[in-house]
């Protein structure tokens, strides 16, 4: 009697190539060494699973192997950003520039991130990126490197008001993405929060009247992703520091100095140079690198943060500090290049793309995003579709993440690089129904 399992000579599962055999395979052993052993066998085992299944002949397993094996190791996909939104945070921010991508491959291997090459000792982490940050910042007397804003500011708090309080006006009490809030950040610290002034109005008095023996530092806040209009009032950071207390400003967008496209965005020269003890920022928003803290101010505060032990637990690995020195002393970040984008050439682009996939050419405001100039719109042009579109688009070849609007696809092209014009059609018209 013939158990379960048994199968006839001429069943086609025994066709069903072995996995070594199958992983000998050229395509796939040239797959192993890219994308990994244990990647390439869960895809070939897969395959097999299905020739067992009968979805396919046991000879095409092989070739279905090959064919599931993702494009790269990892599971980010590349994207094309439609959405007219320069800093969009879903998407990752920034996207860096060719030579910052270039610096990364370079610092992938081994490199002098802590060593002098000339005498054989250790060196400071990142000496030549600090010495670009410093060199574009030079009201900083020195400068330090986190792994993102946040973390900055948790690290300027912590070393200058842990266990005293933090002075900051109740208009500037934000919540940033994914729910984070500053009050949570702050007395994650061992800070005390000492909330001044109204949500709408917050005065000089106010601030004087509440710093004391207990104030550990003033915290000035630029809220980002909203904007309070009406009867308002702020105090800024030359009074404050007129107070006598250390103040924190927290900048947020990177804006390293004045510009004119932004001028009501604050920026981290106006700021030392108005008194700030430290200045925080992120990296992977305005200034347009990797994503990264900045922490910006006189060398006797600077200094007493790097002393302190949170600092290396909030220190960023050689990949961001390649990245960042690229970026500051490198050429113009794409962000930029999308910020300042003409508004007529991005209408030729969406007249051509209009043209060959059938679409209307509509006026489209973009927006800066990652919390930077709220309300701040960049005019421009998109190609407005049918709203399926969009759902289609997204789970294309390449992604495409457009805009919905008023039932409408809207393809907004500053942050697309021209060079991918052609894919972004090719997008399209397979799309199309």
């Amino acid at each position: 009697m013939r158990r379960p399992d048994d199968r006839a000579p001429d069943d086609p599962r025994r066709r069903v190539p072995r996995t070594d055999v199958a992983l000998a395979a050229p395509e796939l052993a040239a797959a192993a060494v890219r994308l990994g052993h244990g990647l390439v066998k869960a895809t070939v085992v897969a395959a097999q699973g299905r020739a067992r299944a009968g979805e396919i002949p046991p000879e095409r397993v092989v070739a279905e192997a090959v064919a599931s094996l993702p494009p790269a190791a990892t599971t980010l996909r590349p994207v094309l950003n439609a959405t007219g939104v320069v800093l969009h945070t879903n998407l990752g921010r920034a996207p860096l520039s060719a030579a910052a991508v270039q610096a990364v491959g370079a610092a992938a291997g081994y490199v002098d991130v802590e060593y002098d090459v000339v005498d054989g000792s250790r060196a400071r982490r990142g000496r030549g990126t600090l010495a670009a940050l410093q060199a574009r910042v030079p009201d900083a007397g020195d400068v330090l490197v986190v792994n993102n804003g946040a973390a900055a500011l948790v690290l300027a708090t912590t070393a200058l008001a842990a266990g005293r309080e933090v002075v900051v006006s109740r208009g500037e009490m934000v919540e940033i993405g994914d729910g984070f809030r500053l009050p949570d950040l702050i007395a994650s610290t061992g800070a005390r929060l000492r909330e001044v002034g109204t949500t709408n109005r917050t005065h000089l008095r106010d601030y004087a009247s509440a710093i004391g023996p207990a104030t550990g530092c003033v915290l000035k806040v630029h809220p980002s992703n909203f904007r309070v209009e009406g009867f308002t009032s702020e105090v800024g950071t030359a009074e404050l520091v007129g107070l006598g207390a250390s103040v924190v400003v927290d900048i947020g967008s990177g804006l390293l100095e004045p510009a004119p496209l932004l001028p009501d965005e604050p920026d981290a020269r106006t700021a030392l140079q108005a008194g700030a003890a430290v200045v925080t920022a992120s990296g992977d928003k305005l200034l347009g690198g990797p994503q990264c803290g900045l922490v910006l101010g006189p060398a006797d505060v600077v200094g007493q943060l790097r002393r302190h032990p949170l600092a290396r637990a909030l220190r960023v690995d050689k990949l961001t500090l390649a990245a960042l020195e690229a970026t500051l002393s490198g050429p113009v970040p794409p962000s930029w290049d999308a910020l300042l984008a003409d508004p007529e050439r991005l209408r030729e682009r969406c007249e051509r793309l209009a043209a060959a996939v059938g679409g209307e050419v509509v006026p489209s405001d973009g927006a800066v995003g990652g919390g930077g100039a709220p309300g701040r719109a960049l005019p421009g042009w998109a190609v407005a579709l049918p709203v399926a579109h969009a759902a289609a688009l997204r789970a294309g070849d390449p992604v495409v993440v457009g805009r919905v609007e008023r039932d409408r696809c809207l393809l907004d092209l500053r942050c697309v690089p021209e060079s991918a014009d052609d894919a972004l059609r090719d997008a399209v018209l397979a799309v199309a129904p």
